[in-house]
């Protein structure tokens, strides 16, 4: 499966992805507000890939011209999870990226909303949440140590009832 945008091409990952994908996931500031610190190694990268390979999940590997800058998708329950490196924040990538993502989502499952989980430090992660309809359901402290600081949650919702469903996909095969 392929949903593709403007910009961006979002498919299934693949074994080859793993260059591009330990590029993301161990870049410091990329992760800092991810689950787990920065990977140390191809290893680490490797072992996540594959468990975005064969796990039963709607979780795609976002690319740029070509280049995997990130992923994006939802594991259990539709919880969304996406990041990008760096170099391509700012840009209005990750906001495409959603814009095929969540329609994909509401499609593909029978589920009454869409989840996310969210540092109340990301506000950028925060803003594209709210753009897209998401409403704030709940926080929480000390949710999740990283490192050696506990950090807090906030989650939001989007209903499949509130969302416009205006943007679209071009779906392909892998």
């Amino acid at each position: 499966m392929r949903l593709v945008t403007q910009h961006l091409v979002l498919r299934r990952a693949c074994a080859q992805d793993l260059d591009g994908l330990h590029a993301v996931l161990s870049h410091p500031a990329a992760m800092r507000y991810w689950s787990t610190p920065e990977h140390a190694s191809r290893d680490q990268t490797r072992d996540f890939l594959q468990t975005m390979i064969t796990e039963h999940c709607d979780d795609f590997i976002v690319e740029h011209a070509g280049q995997v800058i990130g992923k994006a998708g939802a594991w259990q329950s539709l919880e969304l999870g996406y990041i990008l490196h760096p170099d391509h924040w700012g840009k209005g990538l990750a906001r495409e990226a959603m814009g095929v993502l969540i329609p994909h989502l509401f499609a593909a499952h029978d589920a009454a909303e869409i989840t996310a989980e969210v540092d109340p430090r990301n506000m950028a992660s925060i803003a594209l949440l709210s753009r897209f309809g998401f409403r704030e359901t709940h926080r929480a402290e000390r949710t999740l140590l990283w490192r050696e600081e506990w950090c807090d949650s906030i989650w939001f919702a989007l209903a499949r009832a509130d969302w416009s469903g205006t943007a679209t996909a071009r779906a392909g095969s892998c």
